[in-house]
């Protein structure tokens, strides 16, 4: 399996690894499938992203889907966000192997499942953003 540069100097040096204290939205999404966990940690003020982080359990290209997610979030409004597609994440990267693509997916759900938790802790609706799936009855 063919992994870009980009992926693989992600995997072994992952950015923005670890919690934020006072996060405004922690989202956490999974396929228990494969295996991968991913929570997104995001500090939003006056409607940009100042600030995010990530924990990965799982596969190098989830780690590095993760990494890559919190580097194209930061400094964004949140419109912008909800710009950022798994296919963003995954031309960031310079291209995933076709079996990891789903890495990216969970990637972009993990953002917007932050945001979720941040609209929702503060009474916001954002535009075109919908509840986080539920991944664990999927096949």
């Amino acid at each position: 399996m063919e992994y870009s540069e980009k992926v693989m100097e992600h995997f072994m040096n992952p950015r923005n690894v670890g919690e934020i204290e006072d996060a405004s939205g922690i989202g956490t999404v999974g396929n228990v499938q494969c295996g991968d966990i991913m929570r997104v940690y995001l500090k939003i003020e006056n409607d940009i992203v100042t600030d995010a982080s990530f924990k990965t359990f799982g596969c190098g290209a989830a780690v590095a889907t993760s990494s890559m997610a919190t580097e194209l979030v930061k400094g964004k409004t949140i419109a912008e966000v909800m710009q950022i597609t798994n296919k963003a994440v995954m031309d960031a990267l310079d291209g995933l192997p076709p079996i990891k693509a789903h890495c990216s997916v969970l990637a972009e759900e993990a953002v917007q499942a932050a945001l979720w938790d941040y609209a929702q802790k503060n009474g916001l609706t954002i535009e075109g953003l919908k509840p986080p799936k539920d991944h664990k009855h999927e096949h």
